[in-house]
């Protein structure tokens, strides 16, 4: 097992982002308002998304995911897919896979992207996209197929069949995640690789410049409060590579990360990484909280709106020097099928 950290350039190790001091007007641009299991059919329900608050949300498996699907999470999520290829520069995955897999399994796919742009790279394999909500791109190549299901439901691929597998962003979404671990090292070919790249719910500051009290303080607050009442882990990124070694994964590495929220940062690359980890969060604050708020804590959607206004606010402040973590780990199934797999 080894342990890395990593940030900008070739996966350079780091610690504190160094903040840029000619951004010190708060007024600044960048911180403006402008800154930017069914494969063949799908039952008609499935369609007929659950709508509260003028969002919708997937019908299948109703409440398992505390996302949205509509037009705006899509765009959401697909700018969320821009940031972890920039921070990989360029890279889909860090594992160190079969150059010509044949079967590549992307778990919460979203709209598909991932598993489109992986289909693209390596058109030796068929991938393979889940997801509880049928919103994936309708273009997509020959190879790349997308089926509706969930993951903690018993799995029907075959034994020892993937190349790879794939899990991204699913944070506070899983009741069991060993489950789904041992799920993975079953359908994994011998040799095969899990990868997992999962961001905090949460908002962190290396120079203590996030404010004590205000949008920030309460958002830290309220995430961990709704995963306690639905028993589900929050922080897997701080979890997941001791997940992977206790089902019997080898050769895990681990990965940290470091996105600078806006474009406060000196390093060029870290200032541009900002300015698309700016424009994921300010478009994901709605699409985290307004379902988990209001149907497990019983705010209102207008409570809601207004704590995601104050983030907004306080992070739009070139003097808060906020980041979101992000770890990516990967392991590799043994050659030798593991006892219980």
């Amino acid at each position: 097992m080894r342990e890395e950290d990593a940030g900008g350039g070739e996966l350079t190790p780091m610690s504190n982002i160094t903040p840029d001091p000619d951004l010190a007007d708060e007024n600044d641009s960048a911180y403006g308002e402008d800154a930017l299991s069914e494969t063949t059919t799908i039952s008609s329900w499935i369609r007929e998304y659950r709508i509260e608050n003028g969002r919708t949300y997937h019908a299948f498996h109703d409440g398992k995911y505390w996302g949205s699907n509509d037009e705006a999470a899509n765009e959401h999520y697909d700018i969320c897919h821009v940031l972890y290829t920039k921070t990989f520069h360029g890279r889909l995955f860090l594992a160190p896979i079969n150059p010509n897999p044949s079967a590549v399994l992307d778990l919460g796919t979203g709209t598909g992207i991932w598993a489109i742009d992986f289909a693209d790279q390596f058109p030796s394999a068929i991938v393979t996209g889940t997801d509880l909500s049928p919103t994936q791109h309708y273009y997509t190549p020959p190879n790349v197929r997308f089926e509706i299901d969930d993951m903690e439901s018993p799995w029907t691929f075959q034994e020892n069949h993937f190349d790879m597998i794939h899990i991204r962003g699913l944070h506070g979404s899983i009741v069991d995640w060993p489950g789904v671990y041992q799920q993975c090292m079953r359908a994994l070919k011998p040799g095969g690789y899990l990868e997992q790249s999962e961001y905090s719910a949460q908002f962190t500051s290396d120079d203590n410049t996030a404010p004590p009290n205000g949008g920030l303080a309460l958002w830290n607050t309220t995430g961990p409060e709704c995963h306690r009442v639905l028993n589900r882990e929050l922080q897997i990124l701080d979890s997941m590579r001791q997940h992977m070694i206790n089902i019997g994964f080898q050769d895990v590495v681990e990965h940290r990360f470091k996105w600078p929220i806006g474009p406060w940062a000196k390093d060029p690359f870290f200032k541009h990484l900002g300015h698309w980890s700016k424009l994921h969060v300010e478009s994901g604050l709605e699409n985290w909280t307004l379902r988990l708020l209001t149907s497990v804590l019983g705010w209102s959607a207008d409570e809601v709106r207004i704590m995601c206004a104050s983030v907004r606010r306080e992070l739009r402040d070139p003097s808060v020097h906020a980041v979101h973590r992000m770890n990516t780990v990967f392991g590799r199934k043994p050659l030798g099928i593991p006892p219980g797999s």
